[in-house]
């Protein structure tokens, strides 16, 4: 074989090679499809929720512990709060029936956005893929908010800005109109993980992590989505036009309740980055012996 047709046979070799494996960055998951929550994960916040007074391993500050404990879930039942969404940094860990697929350019085939159906609340989020920036921090704020994504290998990797007002946990505790949240979706096979990196300038003094996983609902029950009709009522006929349950400062009866169920101090139910470290567990021992 002359030397020029054996450099000839490597490069071919080297180009193939590289055809086959490629580089991260094409390395992309296939996500499309209709999804499941699974709630083996934080099971009893979740489903059925969280205790009032509960707000360990949560890196809040003062401000947002202030805000939880004036919190009063009868707030729930004034028309204006019925029909009010859960937010995007929060809105997968409720009942969940998704679905995802991707908008691509008829021309290039290259992916200009991927779209998430959620049933629950009826949202749709959009996670813009062609590199075009987030708008102005006066621009309109939602539910879902502004979302970029980008690809890390085989990871979706989506920054989401100008989100609502909500919480970061449904038992009071504060989520600004300020968060930022950085979401990794991770496919294992039949599972989705989604792990959210919430920064909240305003009651966060500490990002915020939480996982999640979905799982892949290839038979769906229904051939569309499950619809949100949501219309709100006089839930509460006593209630005066205008009321907004809560509790004044140190007034709030049900904050003891969690703490003596598990028999914890209360340095450990009112939270802070603190109660997120292993550190932590010389302190609350010292509590308890006292």
């Amino acid at each position: 074989m002359r030397r020029h047709h054996r450099r000839e046979v490597v490069v071919g070799i080297v180009l193939t090679a590289a055809t086959l494996f490629g580089t991260p960055a094409f390395a992309q998951a296939d996500l499309n499809g209709g999804w499941l929550g699974i709630f083996h994960e934080d099971q009893p916040e979740r489903i059925p929720g969280p205790h009032l007074g509960d707000y360990l391993g949560l890196p809040i500050n003062e401000s947002a512990r202030a805000f939880a404990e004036a919190w009063d879930p009868s707030r729930l039942t004034v028309p204006e709060h019925q029909c009010r969404a859960h937010s995007a940094p929060y809105i997968l860990r409720g009942p969940l029936n998704m679905r995802i697929w991707e908008e691509r350019d008829p021309q290039t085939q290259e992916i200009v956005a991927i779209h998430m159906d959620i049933s629950n609340f009826q949202q749709r989020r959009t996670f813009w893929m062609d590199g075009r920036p987030h708008p102005s921090p006066n621009a309109e704020h939602t539910w879902m908010g502004f979302s970029t994504g980008r690809w890390e290998g085989d990871t979706l990797v989506v920054t989401t800005t100008h989100i609502k007002q909500m919480w970061h946990r449904r038992n009071g505790v504060p989520q600004s109109d300020q968060v930022k949240v950085t979401e990794r979706f991770v496919r294992h096979g039949n599972v989705l993980t989604d792990i959210t990196y919430s920064e909240d300038p305003v009651y966060l003094t500490e990002p915020l992590v939480k996982t999640t996983n979905m799982l892949l609902n290839p038979r769906p029950l229904t051939p569309q989505q499950l619809l949100y009709p949501c219309q709100s009522v006089i839930e509460v006929a006593s209630q005066p036009r205008g009321a907004v349950p809560h509790y004044q400062p140190g007034t709030n009866p049900f904050l003891k309740e969690f703490r003596e169920l598990e028999n914890l101090p209360e340095i450990a139910t009112r939270g802070g980055a603190e109660t997120m470290y292993p550190e932590f567990q010389d302190k609350l021992k010292a509590a308890k012996a006292r």
